[in-house]
């Protein structure tokens, strides 16, 4: 598995490169880049998880779901201990920043692509227990890291997010095994095909718009990168063998464990008036390294797992 993880994230990240000279161009500017955002986020993700549970019911299959589930809220809870130990408030006005960008993975733009390309529509189908579970957390935990105060009405946005909602619908189709007509279907997958390139464009984009000298300049990030692309995810390996998990299951939830810092740190910080180009920071160079990072860590599991 690490030489396919290595073949696919080289992949992407040649798709990434391309986006990146795109963007520096001028030929993509910043509206572009959230015209093609919101496409994927809105529109692409959703239809793509709908389409992977168009799938005959398995016990098996029901069974990994929910033990999915329970280790990727075990790794949110995991993520959460270490980045509040590791990084501290006295840090700076940033800690905020760093503990939302060290914890939350880019499970979604980066995850789905990855892990179906190399566990296929099983993974996708695993997978979808993590982003619920991210979708939880980000929007209890993440807002108040952020805010630095609990609502209703954030926790409210997250439960209505159009991710949350297509894994809502597509569980239920799932359960009643009512099947999406054939040419419909088959419309849905040409969509969800494009997952992979537009999620990858968006990540180039994002990465053309920091500041690679000072990016590379700034220590307090490698330390946030380390948090994130290793520690995190090499903590995670020993909890997911308490759980006697499937291999697909466990490789699953480590995979969107070390994926890069989520796109929606730097969301969440433009929303909350917080520092977000610090955060479009750590997003490119986790992003950048994770091409390193991540197959060495799939590598490390596959011995253990």
């Amino acid at each position: 598995m690490f030489i396919l993880i290595f073949e696919q994230l080289l992949k992407m990240f040649f798709i990434m490169v391309l986006a990146f000279v795109c963007y520096r161009i001028r030929l993509v500017d910043q509206n572009g880049n959230k015209t093609v955002s919101n496409l994927l986020l809105l529109v692409v993700n959703p239809i793509l998880i709908i389409t992977v549970y168009q799938t005959e019911y398995d016990p098996e299959l029901v069974r990994g779901l929910l033990l999915a589930f329970a280790a990727a809220a075990a790794t949110h809870i995991l993520g959460i201990i270490i980045s509040t130990l590791l990084i501290r408030p006295k840090a700076g006005a940033d800690y905020c920043i760093e503990r939302f960008n060290a914890m939350y993975s880019n499970c979604g733009f980066i995850g789905i692509p990855l892990i179906g390309s190399v566990l296929g529509d099983t993974g996708v189908f695993y997978l979808s227990a993590y982003m619920v579970m991210f979708n939880l957390f980000s929007w209890t935990h993440g807002v108040i890291l952020m805010e630095k105060k609990f609502s209703l009405k954030n926790l409210r946005e997250g439960l209505v997010s159009p991710m949350f909602i297509a894994t809502l619908i597509a569980v239920l189709l799932f359960f009643l095994q009512l099947k999406i007509p054939s040419a419909l279907l088959d419309s849905m997958n040409y969509i969800a095909d494009m997952n992979t390139p537009l999620a990858m464009m968006v990540a180039g984009f994002s990465v053309a718009q920091a500041d690679i000298g000072k990016m590379c300049r700034n220590l307090r990030l490698y330390y946030t990168s380390v948090i994130k692309l290793i520690l995190i995810p090499l903590c995670t390996i020993p909890l997911l063998m308490l759980f006697h998990l499937p291999s697909e299951v466990s490789m699953t939830v480590l995979i969107a464990a070390a994926c890069p810092s989520a796109t929606t740190g730097t969301m969440m910080a433009i929303r909350y008036k917080q520092n977000y180009t610090y955060s479009s920071e750590i997003f490119s160079l986790t992003t950048v390294l994770a091409v390193l990072t991540m197959p060495v860590l799939v590598l490390i599991a596959e011995q253990v797992l």
